[in-house]
């Protein structure tokens, strides 16, 4: 078999997975639940939206040659202002990962027992996939993570399309779902939910990170964009496959993944269950490898590029985000208030991380002849005001709660 097309293979894959994980199966599926198809239109939005950020988030590494924490270090200069842009940053995306890496494994989880049944004990699956990711990012280069995540999202692509094709959606719902905007009585945080999930803060910084990894010409910036068009158009037709697997099973009362098991089992029988199963535990795989790895990258850029126990650092803080993580998830404690205080934080670094984003792809003194153009400025604005109000509900969330 020809494998000469792995070669093209970027990070963009890697953004795929990673915003793919079981927060994303969650949402998507209750919203398909809840509200059948009529939130497709939402997944459409937030695709683009991700394409477009993360478009300037690769095209500033390439451009650059700088990550964008690494930005925000160089360009940010005031004693004050420069503290305290970096510390909210690395506080915020780390305390996030942390959160939501004993999520990723439990979500894994579920997906080993769709699979496997439930006889085997729930701490034999979850310190396989510890062991499993400990071992990927310990020993394995950017590339062949990168090769290894372009299969893994293919795994999950065709688990998660079969099981939209098990529920024999109909074909005139979707369409409508996907063009008419539409807001149905109390989904305001359904669809928050679902645009938040997919535009993630810490994948800007990935992004930025990993593209020099594989490109470091101006002249790549094409295969960037297609790359980055590509990968992230396959996540926004996952979660669409995902929100249409839910859908038929409407009106059903789940709140979290785990529900879905014995409905899939009695609707589509072990065939279905499996198939859905796979695809679960190929997006909690994935996140589970990319949350820590995107904070090991972010603390890695904090330190010159001289300081000989930078990659020292980046190593402390991917096995401390992945250790944690599995702590939790094996002794089935869900820390509510850190995760609560997580989505708080990154519901209000988004909008700061774009905002800055926009800022630096605009510096010609970075970026050269390479500064945003009227309509990427155009569209990054109105992917900011989204983000904005993304803030604005976290903020909403914890006065309420």
């Amino acid at each position: 078999m020809n494998l000469g097309f792995l070669k093209n293979i970027g990070p963009g894959v890697l953004i795929t997975a990673a915003f793919i994980g079981p927060g994303t199966v969650t949402v998507c599926l209750t919203a398909g639940a809840n509200y059948s198809h009529a939130l497709l239109w939402v997944l459409l939005f937030a695709t683009g939206s991700t394409v477009m950020l993360q478009w300037m988030s690769a095209k500033l590494g390439l451009i650059s040659k700088q990550g964008l924490c690494h930005a925000i270090k160089t360009q940010i200069t005031g004693r004050f202002s420069g503290f305290f842009a970096l510390s909210l940053v690395v506080l915020g995306i780390l305390l996030g990962n942390m959160a939501y890496e004993a999520g990723n494994i439990s979500g894994t989880l579920v997906g080993c027992k769709m699979v496997f049944g439930e006889t085997v004990p729930d701490w034999i699956f979850t310190t396989g996939v510890f062991i499993a990711a400990f071992l990927l990012l310990y020993f394995s280069t950017f590339k062949q993570i990168e090769r290894f995540f372009f299969v893994i999202v293919i795994l999950m692509s065709l688990s998660f399309l079969i099981a939209a094709i098990y529920v024999k959606p109909d074909i005139f719902s979707l369409a409508k779902g996907s063009i008419i905007p539409s807001f149905p009585e109390g989904a305001m945080m359904t669809i928050l939910g679902l645009i938040g999930t997919t535009v993630v803060p810490y994948n800007l910084f990935l992004h930025a990170s990993m593209i020099s990894q594989k490109w470091n010409n101006p002249n790549d910036l094409p295969l960037v964009k297609r790359d980055t068009v590509l990968a992230i158009a396959l996540g926004g037709l996952i979660s669409a496959a995902i929100l249409i697997t839910g859908a038929g099973n409407l009106g059903l009362k789940m709140t979290q993944v785990s529900d879905f098991t014995t409905v899939f089992a009695e609707l589509y029988g072990k065939s279905g269950q499996i198939i859905f199963g796979l695809g679960i535990f190929a997006a909690g795989f994935t996140s589970t490898i990319t949350a820590p790895l995107a904070a090991g990258l972010i603390v890695k850029e904090i330190y010159s590029i001289e300081d000989k126990n930078q990659n020292t650092y980046y190593r402390y803080m991917w096995i401390l985000v992945l250790t944690s993580g599995y702590i939790f998830a094996t002794i089935g404690h869900k820390p509510l208030e850190i995760i609560k205080l997580a989505q708080f934080a990154n519901g209000l670094l988004l909008p700061l991380i774009a905002g800055f984003l926009l800022y630096v792809v605009n510096k010609r003194s970075l970026m050269g002849n390479h500064v945003n153009t009227l309509t990427e400025n155009i569209l990054g604005g109105i992917v900011w005001l989204v983000a904005l109000g993304l803030g604005l509900k976290s903020l909403w969330t914890l006065f309420l709660y």
